[in-house]
């Protein structure tokens, strides 16, 4: 029973993490067709969720230079999110 529960571990965290790869290259690819300004919340929480779920894919299956781009990118992208809310606030 645990290695069935085990296999679907894997199984969950394998397709977070591309749900997350899948986020991260659709802002980027609309970005590049001027479909999505990257400056933008949308961008921004694509981002920041695609980062997310990759790292939490991350966590079973650990890779540190996989892991430093992935906090890296999540950061920035919650960096560019903090910076939306205080311009609106201003």
């Amino acid at each position: 029973m645990l290695q069935v529960f085990e296999a679907m571990t894997i199984v969950l965290t394998d397709m977070a993490g591309l749900v997350g790869v899948l986020l991260i290259l659709s802002a980027y690819g609309l970005g590049q067709f001027g479909r999505l300004k990257m400056d933008t919340a949308p961008a921004l929480l694509m981002n920041l969720a695609g980062a997310s779920l990759v790292l939490v894919s991350l966590l079973f299956r650990f890779n540190l230079s996989a892991f430093v781009v992935e906090a890296a990118w999540a950061l920035l992208s919650l960096f560019g999110l903090v910076k939306l809310v205080l311009k609106k606030r201003s």
